[in-house]
């Protein structure tokens, strides 16, 4: 059976926490919009596959994740993307740096698949929403200074009913560089 999955960045239940209030508080403003009740998150890609593939696509998560090394992120402004009505919270310049070669070598790990990718690392609030409440959004939320630590990327699975992702694994990040290829020769 076909399944539609996510994989995503994860912050600390705390930051969770502080998107779920921003989120509460725009939805008191504009009234329900698209991902008002989704949990704050990095996306790195999305696919469909069917259930029976997932397996080994799990693997390959492990095996790259094994590869990276937590670091820190800082969220310290808000922005949009009018175009699809995305209002976010997006990191610091050292912040993107440190998630766009994650997401990336993630994404190419999987590039079996038909991925919708993200190549801008952020943090939605609000997805497809009006010019209007676009503004409205940009008027509630103007400062942000948040921290967390990136140290995991999560595998989500969309519940067709809820029409929300849940998380199926999480895969830590062990340190663990991959050794370079070293040609030597024998004489």
């Amino acid at each position: 059976m076909e399944k539609k999955y996510s994989v995503a960045i994860y912050p600390s239940l705390e930051v969770i926490n502080s998107f779920k209030t921003m989120k509460e508080d725009l939805k008191s403003k504009i009234g329900w919009y698209s991902s008002s009740n989704s949990i704050a998150h990095i996306t790195i890609c999305e696919f469909t596959i069917d259930d029976s593939e997932i397996e080994k696509h799990k693997q390959k998560i492990f095996k790259i994740c094994d590869t990276f090394t937590p670091f820190p992120v800082h969220l310290d402004h808000f922005d949009s993307y009018e175009n699809s009505g995305a209002f976010f919270a997006a990191p610091n310049e050292d912040s993107k740096n440190n998630l766009k070669p994650v997401m990336k070598k993630t994404q190419e790990t999987l590039k079996s698949l038909k991925l919708k990718k993200s190549d801008d690392p952020h943090m939605s609030i609000g997805r497809r929403l009006t010019p209007e409440n676009l503004k409205i959004a940009s008027q509630l939320f103007t400062k942000i200074n948040i921290d967390f630590l990136c140290q995991e990327i999560v595998l989500r699975e969309l519940d067709p009913i809820k029409k929300q992702f849940f998380i199926i694994d999480t895969y830590k990040f062990g340190s663990n560089p991959e050794p370079e290829f070293v040609q030597r020769s024998l004489f």
